[in-house]
């Protein structure tokens, strides 16, 4: 039974009934966003903007004693994930939780195929980058870098749309089916939370799988003469990259 608008409603409920409010009938792909989906995605956004660590009751960790003046990854070799996740809740329609990333840990370029997400930090400081893959014009020559045929097909021309530092006090970081929708999230300056809502949940079997990509660096194939044009590599999940799971804390999600 869903709860009612009153004031004891925890926003954490809130959201998630703005989520799926928003994301029962999300625009195509491709398909122009209507008025009814603008007005209520906008709704959620301002919701998200509101939310903080303690409405989760999250209590923000201090970096690892034993991290300290070693590089990041080391003590990941050890058995502890680099990055933990709390389930809230999921639907059909979405799936909402909480990222934990440790001193120095990096979520690695990824996609979101045919996705919408919003992303709001709870504590912490994080640099996202954001990706798009541009689609050849017809017609139009696409210089590839010289790799063996089987790098090739792993070979996605994309584009660089923003790089970013997110805090609590920052808004949402959106992306949708056709914006910003491959990004890179680093923890900067000490471990980091945030707030995460993907639109539809993950669904290999439903054609959304995470691929995981890199960036070609200059040796490996020369830029283009288009600003922060680049080529993207599709490369298996990273080996120093794996997420733990943990309890979440806050108030539960009824529907």
């Amino acid at each position: 039974m869903m709860p009612g608008d009153s004031d004891m409603t925890s926003i954490v409920q809130r959201i998630a009934r703005q989520a799926l409010v928003t994301y029962r009938n999300p625009p195509r792909v491709g398909e122009e966003p209507g008025k009814t989906f603008m007005d209520n995605h906008s709704k959620l956004k301002s919701l998200m903007t509101e939310v903080r660590a303690a409405d989760l009751k999250l209590v923000p960790r201090r970096a690892d004693d034993s991290s300290a003046g070693v590089p990041p990854l080391l003590p990941y070799h050890h058995g502890a994930p680099p990055v933990t996740y709390m389930h809230i809740c999921e639907t059909d329609h979405f799936s909402m939780g909480v990222f934990l990333l440790k001193s120095g840990a990096s979520i690695p370029l990824h996609d979101h195929p045919g996705m919408h997400g919003m992303l709001k930090v709870m504590y912490g400081k994080v640099r996202i980058s954001c990706f798009d893959r541009l689609e050849r014009p017809a017609g139009s020559p696409q210089v590839a870098p010289p790799l063996p045929q089987a790098q090739m097909d792993a070979l996605r021309r994309s584009v660089l749309r923003s790089t970013g530092e997110y805090t609590e006090e920052s808004g949402p970081c959106v992306l949708s089916p056709d914006r910003d929708n491959l990004h890179q999230i680093d923890a900067v300056d000490g471990p980091t939370a945030f707030m995460d809502i993907l639109a539809p949940p993950y669904d290999p079997d439903d054609g959304r799988d995470c691929h995981y990509f890199r960036v070609l660096t200059d040796g490996e194939a020369k830029t283009t003469e288009q600003k922060d044009e680049v080529w993207l590599m599709e490369i298996s999940q990273p080996a120093d990259f794996w997420c733990g799971g943990e309890p979440y804390p806050g108030p539960e999600v009824c529907f």
